[in-house]
């Protein structure tokens, strides 16, 4: 991506802002001269902000707000105005008691919530969805090394029930509901649906999950379309080294 000014004068808004995805997404939005009206769960809490204050142009251009996924109407004021919503907010757990009010709540209300927000706004002129490889590729169909998965992939809620797969069932009708919502609405929307991120940490906190090794192909070439580019596995390998040794996650 360019750094260029080109979102001079334009107002964005990233939801769960605080996340690894989102933080990277405010950095580089007040890079480009966006102003960013960024959604936390606590605005006062410093573990969530910091990092956000710090970046270049946050003190002129960067809005921290408080939402409730689970509230409607919460989000109206911080989309009101916008050009763009990013929304990343959606809770990552994989060990939990309560899969309804834990998981498949704030995923599907929330990112409903949000759209219906966007509806309201007639300033918004595209929203970007971070979905995830989850709601993807669960769907009891064979993955092996010459599978190539793209976009035609969707996983089956039924199978994610039967297998009590419940953060994979989170993002999967969250993105179901999401595509039905839109196309009612007539709202111009991207999804993004990441595999495993790594690469450096901007943010104080990390998150505890379980690597695994892939057996199949993800299709790079939607993302290629809109101008995502890469970064090598061996480079962000080598920075997230780097960056958890520098946090004092371990040493070595």
């Amino acid at each position: 991506m360019s750094n260029g000014r080109r979102g001079s004068g334009k107002v964005v808004c990233v939801t769960g802002a605080s996340g690894y995805i989102a933080s990277w997404l405010v950095k580089f939005l007040l890079q480009r001269g966006y102003t960013v009206k960024a959604s936390v769960r606590d605005p006062t809490d410093p573990k969530r902000t910091e990092h956000l204050n710090s970046f270049d142009g946050a003190k002129e251009r960067l809005q921290l707000f408080k939402a409730n996924l689970l509230e409607e109407g919460s989000f109206d004021s911080i989309v009101d105005g916008c050009d763009g919503v990013f929304h990343t907010a959606s809770p990552v757990y994989l060990d939990v008691r309560d899969p309804q009010t834990e998981l498949l709540e704030p995923a599907l209300k929330g990112t409903l919530n949000v759209l219906k927000s966007c509806a309201k706004s007639p300033s918004v002129r595209r929203v970007v969805l971070t979905s995830s490889t989850a709601a993807v590729v669960v769907n009891g169909k064979p993955r092996t090394p010459d599978v190539v998965v793209d976009e035609t992939w969707f996983s089956d809620p039924n199978f994610c029930r039967e297998t009590k797969q419940w953060y994979v069932l989170s993002k999967t009708l969250a993105e179901d509901a999401a595509w039905k919502f839109v196309k009612e609405k007539g709202i111009d929307m991207v999804t993004i649906n990441p595999a495993m991120v790594i690469g450096p940490l901007l943010q104080p906190t990390c998150a505890d999950d379980e690597p695994f090794m892939p057996t199949y192909q993800m299709s790079k070439e939607k993302a290629k379309s809109l101008g995502i580019e890469y970064t090598p596995l061996e480079v962000s390998l080598k920075e997230i080294v780097e960056s958890l040794k520098e946090k004092q996650f371990f040493s070595f």
